[in-house]
């Protein structure tokens, strides 16, 4: 009686699908697309204009002098009867600067520029480590609930790329008593339809990219 033989395989043959040149071709096709899309839309996502009608322009005090500027000529233009500056203590100069945050220098430079200063108010927040945009918000928030102003919809001035994220953290912090509307300062610093093509632009919309994304995990309210 013959033994059988056992035989051991260590490979075997099986089809599998694979992408053909033409398929590359398609799919880098798409590729180079999306990029491009994505390089054409992504500042203007992230520098939001979506203004409501509002008594109320809330500036943001870390801006700078050019967009403090055109949030003036905003002002006049939008019929407001009411600027506010918020903003945390200045991060550098502070023990010789004669105001210690940039809500309060914010203030000075528009009564500087010709502002009418009893349509102005200063709103500084606290120092904080992280989320300082959140304690702008929070600092304006109970500012507003302690003023005998009746406001229900502000119009918010912000910067650039950053606009959209402040628009949904003040958002967050005034909802439901306050409608927010944003409004972005254009940059100066960089072309913003070729913002990839400068190292400031690269770094300021990608940074807010990821700051977006992480703004939108958060509860703000909390």
């Amino acid at each position: 009686m013959r033994k059988p033989k056992i035989k051991i395989s260590l490979i075997r043959r099986r089809e599998m699908w694979a992408i053909t040149w033409e398929g590359w071709v398609i799919a880098i096709a798409g590729l180079i697309i999306a990029m491009v899309l994505i390089l054409t839309n992504i500042h203007p996502f992230l520098a939001v204009n979506s203004p409501l009608k509002a008594d109320i322009l809330v500036v943001e005090g870390w801006l700078p002098d050019y967009a403090i500027e055109s949030a003036i000529a905003e002002f006049k233009k939008g019929k407001y009867r009411q600027l506010i500056t918020t903003g945390l203590p200045v991060s550098k100069g502070y023990y010789l600067a004669e105001y210690k945050n940039y809500a309060e220098l914010t203030a000075a430079t528009c009564i500087a520029l010709g502002f009418d200063k009893d349509k102005l108010v200063a709103v500084p927040a606290a120092s904080v480590v992280k989320h300082r945009t959140a304690a702008s918000a929070i600092a304006l928030r109970d500012w507003l609930a302690a003023s005998p102003l009746k406001v229900d919809t502000i119009n918010l001035y912000s910067f650039g790329p950053h606009a959209r994220r402040s628009w949904i953290i003040f958002k967050e912090v005034l909802h439901p008593e306050i409608k927010v509307g944003i409004i972005a300062a254009e940059p100066q610093d960089y072309n913003p339809q070729e913002w990839w093509k400068s190292s400031e632009g690269f770094r300021t919309v990608t940074g807010e990219i990821i700051a977006y994304i992480y703004a939108r995990f958060i509860d703000w309210k909390a």
